[in-house]
Parts: C-alpha cells; structure tokens; sequence
C-alpha cells in the first residue's frame, strides 16, 4: 500500500519583521493602489458642483505663453508660473495662447488660471490634422498685426503676405506690412506699391542702420501687436532692435538653400519700453486660413470683388467661366498680375482640399532648394 503523499501547507500569512523594514511606509504602495481603483470614481460633474469654475470673473492676469498644463503669465508687473485648472478643456479652439487674459486663483501657494476671458480679437489657422482641436489661435487680443517681409535673403514672398492680410481680417486686427533689411536692396519689391495701392500701411526697417525702427516703434506705443512671417525674415532683430535689452539670439540666413532657420520656437509675449506689448510668432513654414470656403476668397481681394458683381454668372469663380469680368480687368491692367495669381492658388487649394479639410487652407513649404513662386 503506497504512502499518501503529504504536501506542506502554505502559510496564508506571511510575517515580515517590520521593526527592521527600511521605508516601511511604502511596503504598501500596490494595496493602496489596489485601494484607490476600489473607491467610487467622482464624475466631472460632479467635481465641478462641488467646486464650480467661476463663471463670471475680472481677469486679473495675461499669459506670457504656455505649454500643456502650465502658463506663464505677467500679474502684477511679474511673471508668475502658473498651472492650468485640469476642468479648463479645450473645445474646438486652443485653450490658452500669448494674450489671453485670464483669472489666476491661489491653492495655498500654487498659482492656478481658472478661468480664461472671452477673445476680443485673435488670430488662427488650422490645427494639425490629427489635433484634438480644429483651430489653432497662436495670438490673442491684439491690436496690430505686423507682417514681417525681408526685401531679399529670403526672397519676399507676395502670396504669403496675402494669406496673412485674409488672416488679420478674419480676426478683427489691423495689418501692417514690415518691409525688413532695406538696407540690402537698392529698390523696394515692385509688390510693395502695389500693397500701398490697397491702403496698407507699409514702414520700411532695418536692424543694421535703424531706418524705421523709431517710427515702427512710434506706431506701436500703446498697442498689442504679433510679429509674423517667414523664418529668417528678421523678427528676432526687430524686437532687439526695438528694445535691446531684450538681446534675443538669432541666425544668419542659411546658404545652402537661401532660407531662414527658425530662432523663435513658440509664440511669446514681450513687455517692451513705452507701454509696447509684442507677440513674436515662429516662422511660418504652414499658414492656414481658417473657415474660409473656396467661393468666399474673392470678397478678401478687394480689387476682384469689386468687378466680380458684373460677372455674367453669380457663381463665378473668376478662373475660367466666359464674360467674367475679373478676368477682363485682369486683361486691360485694372487688376494687378500678381494678386489675381495670388487669388488662383489660394482658390485653387481650398476649392481641392489639398492637404486640408474643408474649410482649411494650408500652403507648405517645399523641402527642396527650389525657390517658391509664392
């Protein structure tokens, strides 16, 4: 007869001599955790009931910049870091950009934005398509936006230009037009009479002789303003320019491919002498205009809108159909070369949703050598 096999039992306690144990206080990380998933979860709603957001508020504060749940904001004449109340969500637009201004509430001795203040003016483009949001504000309650354009070194660019002025209209701010390092060029662009002709302001700059600084400068007392443009356009050396105790690094052209290099990374507010407040923006490498249709474009030309109500058909898109008046304009000079062209290609994108959804327009910049036309 065999042997009944006897197994040893397992204690169900283990003893542990917790008198010797170093940082015993963390030997029960895993239970408490275990313990935390086993509470009731408090709904959003709930949480909001019991501490609600303030809805009705005097800003007290404006962001500087910001990234993910943190801001930078000026209070009080300081700069004070600040976390984002986790119960501010984005919707469609971005949370927070340079401008806003918001209410910054104090836990204990932590600073945090609870509420943001509704935008006066601001300017956008289409967030990345794989974005949780749709519209991507990179500036907020401005005043002036001023289009930075280099005379040469990078070429200036006339269609970026007009997507920046479709840009400015769309949020509510004035444009200006910064013709930059004139002192490298013995004539202007032909394109910036043709700009002065539309009734832009355009002042003329350089950083290495001062030309315009004093009247950008003048123009800009008082005001809130967005520097915008190319890499490589001069941003940087404006601001330092205009307050040189900024002393912001910058880069030199690059020779390979005659483009900027971008200095700027993320758009920053600036508090400058003379009550001037700045927002220096990245380089634009993608520029996009935000909730403009194909059959919209013509009303930011105004040139093109103005013989468009003589076309033969309500419709027209000006790019084809017979007895289009603005094509006939374009034909005896009336309308200038380059902004009817500048129309076609923007047209032309939002009309084929290349690269974009509709209602979005982006223009890219090629990753070759190659000159652009725009």
């Amino acid at each position: 007869m065999k042997k009944k096999q006897t197994r040893k039992k397992r204690k169900l306690v283990r003893s542990r001599n917790w008198a010797e144990e170093r940082d015993h206080d963390f030997a029960f990380t895993h239970d408490r955790a275990r313990h935390r998933r086993a509470q009731p979860a408090v709904s959003d709603a709930a949480a909001r009931d019991l501490n609600p957001l303030p809805r009705d508020f005097t800003p007290n504060a404006v962001v500087i910049n910001h990234a993910k749940r943190w801001a930078v904001v000026e209070m009080n004449g300081e700069e004070r870091l600040c976390i984002i109340d986790e119960r501010l969500r984005e919707e469609e637009s971005t949370l927070l950009a340079p401008g806003d201004a918001v209410l910054v509430e104090f836990d204990g001795e932590e600073a945090v934005v609870r509420g943001v203040a509704p935008r006066r003016t601001r300017l956008c483009r289409p967030a990345h398509e794989h974005a949780r949001i749709r519209e991507q504000v990179f500036a907020a309650n401005v005043d002036v936006l001023i289009v930075v354009a280099a005379a040469v070194e990078p070429p200036f660019k006339p269609g970026l230009v007009d997507r920046f002025l479709i840009a400015a209209e769309i949020g509510g701010v004035a444009p200006i037009l910064c013709l930059n390092k004139v002192d490298l060029v013995e004539q202007d662009p032909a394109e910036i009479a043709l700009y002065r002709g539309l009734g832009i302001e355009v002042i003329r700059t350089s950083c290495a002789t001062g030309v315009g600084i004093d009247a950008l400068r003048n123009r800009m007392r008082g005001k809130v303003g967005v520097l915008s443009g190319h890499s490589g356009v001069g941003k940087s050396s404006l601001l330092n320019a205009l307050d040189p105790a900024l002393d912001l690094e910058t880069q030199e052209i690059s020779t390979y491919s005659s483009r900027g290099r971008h200095t700027t990374t993320a758009a920053r507010l600036f508090h400058l002498e003379g009550g001037i407040r700045i927002i220096d923006t990245p380089g634009i490498r993608a520029l996009g205009l935000w909730k403009v249709s194909a059959g919209e474009v013509a009303y930011f030309f105004p040139e093109i809108a103005a013989f468009s109500a003589d076309c033969r058909y309500r419709n027209c898109t000006h790019t084809h159909e017979p007895r289009c008046a603005v094509r006939a304009a374009v034909a005896r000079g009336e309308i200038p070369e380059p902004r009817y062209a500048s129309y076609r290609r923007i047209h032309a994108s939002l009309e084929s949703g290349t690269g974009t959804t509709p209602g979005r327009l982006i223009m890219k910049y090629a990753g070759d050598k190659k000159s652009l036309t725009d």
